[in-house]
């Protein structure tokens, strides 16, 4: 069986090691083959590692870091002030092939700042993406990218959201992805220059199944395997959706528990939809990656629990195991022989 190895960020998000180090102890037993170097102060790492009665052994170690890049601090200065931070060291490790991918639930803006920076773009990309799945009616997924990046974006970059987006839905779906372009309408006439064009070029491509455009209602209705828009839009039509699948949640919830009757009816009653409703949780889809570096990044939420986190380790170790940079390189290169001839 061959090892895998994970750096991740134990510093970063709003609990710290009290909700990344629980999640690692979890992940280490659900995969015998994966080894991970938890980064960040070693003494609060071992606090939380004495609680679960784990010891650290060859497939959990602690690199010591000794500061923290802070939510509010910009990238700018991130990218100046980073060295010893929990976030470089774990990027560090993924640039220094001393592991296979790096997990983060700490600042965006710097996260993504200091994975360009160190592990640099792959061959023909000009910018990276956000990228996490979205539930459908049909407990299926659809991928959505990108998910705030690029605060804006022009044909060609959509255009390689999208031969990228294939790729990653791919390796999940093990089939061809239907990609489509997320606009303000279906009609050809409807969108701005840049989706237009983006379009165009994405009906010549025939390496991409593109089936046109896709309004916000039916993100979720499974027609499209990949959603493409610029950053700006993914990330308030992510934001949002969570906001609601938590309200509608919360409401639900709400209701069910002000009578143990209810609970019981309401499971005896609905149970299979009950059921259901819980794939809406954003937690079950926690670990946006950053996709078109020549190493492997997951964004975890910053408000992620133990289940949550959890998730994002088990994208870092799928796309470890698929190698998805390097299949996002020759797809890329594919996709420019075939746009040259």
């Amino acid at each position: 069986m061959q090892q895998l190895t994970i750096a991740i960020d134990a510093m970063g998000g709003d609990f710290g090691p009290q909700v990344t180090v629980p999640a690692i102890v979890q992940a280490l037993s659900q995969f015998p083959e994966l080894k991970i170097i938890v980064v960040g102060d070693r003494h609060a790492i071992s606090t939380q590692l004495t609680h679960l009665n784990y010891t650290p052994n060859q497939r959990l170690s602690i690199a010591h870091s000794d500061s923290v890049i802070g939510n509010n601090t910009p990238p700018s200065k991130a990218l100046r002030h980073s060295r010893g931070s929990s976030m470089r060291m774990a990027i560090d490790l993924v640039a220094n092939k001393e592991a296979g991918a790096c997990i983060s639930a700490g600042n965006t803006g710097a996260l993504m700042g200091l994975s360009r920076f160190t592990l640099k773009l792959l061959p023909g990309v000009e910018r990276p993406a956000l990228i996490s799945p979205l539930p459908t009616k049909n407990n299926q997924r659809t991928w959505m990218l990108d998910l705030g990046a690029n605060v804006s974006c022009d044909a060609e970059t959509l255009f390689q959201f999208a031969v990228m987006g294939s790729e990653l839905a791919e390796q999940s779906l093990g089939r061809r992805a239907k990609v489509a372009l997320l606009n303000i309408g279906e009609e050809e006439i409807k969108g701005n220059d840049q989706i237009k064009r983006c379009a165009e070029m994405l009906h010549q491509c025939k390496d991409i199944e593109f089936i046109g455009y896709i309004e916000g209602d039916k993100l979720y209705q499974g027609n499209a395997d990949v959603v493409v828009c610029d950053g700006f839009v993914g990330n308030v039509c992510l934001k949002t959706s969570e906001g609601v699948a938590h309200l509608f949640l919360d409401q639900l919830k709400s209701h069910l528990i002000t009578s143990k009757f209810k609970q019981v009816l309401a499971k005896w009653l609905f149970g299979d939809v009950i059921s259901s409703l819980k794939e809406l949780n954003p937690d079950q889809y926690n670990g946006a990656s950053l996709i078109g570096l020549r190493g492997i990044v997951v964004k975890s939420h910053g408000s992620a629990d133990v289940f949550a986190f959890n998730n994002a380790i088990k994208e870092a170790v799928h796309e470890v195991k698929r190698q998805i940079p390097n299949r996002i390189s020759d797809r890329l290169e594919a996709v420019l022989l075939e746009r040259h001839y």
